[in-house]
């Protein structure tokens, strides 16, 4: 989506060239209001004299006069049910089945004119529902919840194919992980239900944020949509310049262009696991895995040599000289795999190392340091940890004997690991064997990748354990290095190992069952904007990166203001040039607040509410 303004007919043309040539295939332009939806007119013809020919998409929220417009100009235009035929005044309203019937005669008469003129001239519609901008009415009768946003839609469709009007993509878009993949499979299911045709879906987490966040919270809830099968077009919600948006997009999605082959998968008679609602497996307590502690994180250290306490400080635990005392950040690894070398130094307390069987069996210490044994070792060896033991596994190890085994040991950690290239769907299926014979045991997702870039282990690495843990499966992620370190210098290592635990708490974060920082819940900026997003939000989080779990919305306009911001604890809001309003959770604390004081303010909100903490000191 751009960025420039809309009346800004060059500036637009040439950021729409940048995009495509980034590897944009469609690209939406806002339309506010009539004058936006003009100049679409002049934008399309600057593109189409400079040889661009890319389908160009109207993004209309309270003016159907604009979108009548835009449909007669433009390939697609998109509409969103929450505000198009509705206001948001976040008012509960009882509704008979009669005067709610009248409301839907209402939407019917608003909505009508567009569908016709797309019947006309060929126009595409996109029905785009957002969790945050839910109508007063919509909310009243459903709720904030996943059903709320698809029958929201579903109003829209109804209308479109009583009409015959059958031109029309669909999505559900939100900033909760949870509940965006959870509208999207609700929807599919409607869809079937009801008879209604297949739609093509757009997937995209709104509001994703900016750099690695950004990355893995999309990852996160497009990935496992892609993984189900579910998605036609992609777009990835970044608070960055819009063309570095498709680059990630296509990272997601070229990775189903050679998956063809893959070990089997036994198919399952019944799904054990409720799609459309998110609650985690239940498992009995080992440790501090499993039960009701948050998912845990163990860093592999295996590959990278540890020799004194600074190799420890890119999985978050430093040591400090003077005090002679151990500190660690809120991204400290819970757990660390150090393979066959053990660490030759005392490990801060309540950090402990697990370690391959062979190895573990010849120390002195077989209290602090823990197993991790092959399946074989598990059955055979009579000598094992009191409390404690990792037992790595895969799906085609679960047999009759180790599942009749693992019912009798409660000191058992699966690591539950795969070398299928749909290694989702086979992880996903070893839980579904675990809970068809009641076992409760823990299990760490464990996934190794090859050598990649960034953004692609952000991306495969949020998709592949992410999905997961949005179904509630999982109680850690061990990301493993083997794959990766062949031939890295020393240096490379500890970057890669850092790399690896940021992004297992990245994605814990992103699928919403462990909070370790600041959530942005920030918008990708548009031609609606009324401040610089990218440096407010720097400027935001800077101040703010500290306060553990507070998720903050920023929003460049009303638009994407208190309701798309719906999960947010506090917002900062543009609502005219050079002025904020600020909110806590969806309700104003101080309007048109000076853009110079806007961020003082925002934190002395959240210091009345008793969620500021002080910064401490750069280790």
């Amino acid at each position: 989506m751009t960025t420039v303004d809309t009346m800004d007919t060059l500036g637009s043309v040439e950021q729409v060239i940048r995009m495509v040539d980034a590897g944009c295939e469609y690209v939406r332009i806002t339309a506010p209001s009539i004058k936006e939806a003009q100049n679409l007119e002049n934008i399309k013809k600057e593109l189409r004299k400079r040889g661009y020919q890319v389908p160009l998409i109207a993004d209309i929220h309270f003016t159907p006069n604009a979108a009548e417009l835009a449909a007669r100009i433009v390939e697609k235009v998109r509409v969103n049910p929450g505000n198009y035929a509705d206001k948001k005044k976040f008012q509960q309203i009882e509704y008979t089945d009669e005067s709610y019937q009248a409301e839907l005669e209402r939407i019917r008469e608003k909505f009508t004119p567009l569908v016709n003129i797309c019947k006309e001239y060929g126009t595409a519609m996109r029905i785009g529902t957002n969790h945050g901008s839910l109508s007063d009415r919509i909310m009243s009768r459903y709720g904030d919840t996943p059903l709320g946003m698809v029958e929201s839609a579903l109003e829209f469709v109804r209308i479109c194919e009583e009409l015959n009007y059958y031109d029309i993509v669909l999505s559900m878009k939100a900033s909760n992980t949870q509940v965006m993949v959870q509208a999207y499979r609700l929807l599919v299911n409607k869809l079937n239900e009801e008879g209604l045709q297949p739609y093509p879906l757009h997937l995209g987490v709104t509001e994703a944020g900016e750099g690695e966040d950004g990355r893995i919270k999309s990852a996160v809830g497009i990935g496992v949509l892609l993984e189900d099968g579910l998605g036609d077009t992609v777009r990835v919600s970044l608070t960055e310049e819009p063309e570095f948006e498709a680059p990630v997009a296509k990272t997601m999605v070229h990775r189903y262009y050679d998956r063809a082959g893959h070990g089997p998968i036994a198919p399952i008679d019944e799904n054990p696991v409720d799609p459309f609602s998110y609650g985690r497996r239940h498992t009995r307590e080992v440790g501090n895995v499993g039960g009701q502690n948050v998912p845990r994180v163990i860093a592999d250290i295996s590959r990278l040599g540890v020799r004194d306490y600074k190799d420890l400080k890119g999985i978050g635990h430093f040591y400090l000289p003077e005090p002679d005392k151990w500190r660690m950040n809120d991204l400290g690894a819970d757990y660390i795999y150090s393979g066959y070398a053990p660490v030759p130094f005392m490990l801060p307390n309540g950090l402990k190392e697990i370690l391959e069987y062979d190895t573990w069996s010849t120390l002195d210490d077989k209290v602090n340091k823990v197993p991790l044994l092959t399946v074989r070792q598990f059955l055979n060896e009579a000598h094992q940890h009191n409390t404690i033991n990792f037992v790595a596994v895969g799906l085609k190890d679960l047999d009759a004997v180790l599942l009749e085994r693992l019912k009798g040991d409660a000191t058992v950690i699966l690591v539950l690991s795969t070398d299928n290239k749909h290694g989702l769907a086979e992880q996903r299926r070893a839980f579904f064997e675990l809970i068809r014979n009641n076992l409760e045991i823990p299990v760490i997702i464990k996934r190794s990748y090859a050598d990649l870039t960034d953004d692609q282990l952000q991306i495969y690495a949020a998709t592949d354990v992410g999905g997961l843990l949005i179904d509630g499966l999982g109680d850690g992620v061990m990301l493993g290095t083997e794959i990766a370190a062949g031939g890295k210098s020393r240096e490379e290592m500890q970057n890669l190992v850092q790399s690896y635990n940021n992004t297992g708490f990245g994605i814990l974060q992103a699928a919403r069952t462990r909070m370790t920082k600041t959530e942005y819940i920030s918008c990708p900026s548009c031609g609606r904007t009324l401040f610089d997003l990218q440096e407010t939000t720097a400027m935001i989080r800077k101040r703010t990166d500290h306060l553990k779990g507070v998720k903050i919305g920023i929003m460049g306009c009303i638009v994407n203001g208190p309701g798309e911001m719906a999960d947010a604890d506090y917002g900062y809001v543009g609502s005219g040039k050079g002025k904020i309003t600020l909110y806590k959770g969806q309700e104003v604390v101080k309007r048109s607040v000076p853009s110079e004081k806007a961020v003082d303010e925002l934190i002395e909100i959240i210091r009345q509410d008793g969620n500021w903490l002080e910064k401490k000191s750069e280790i």
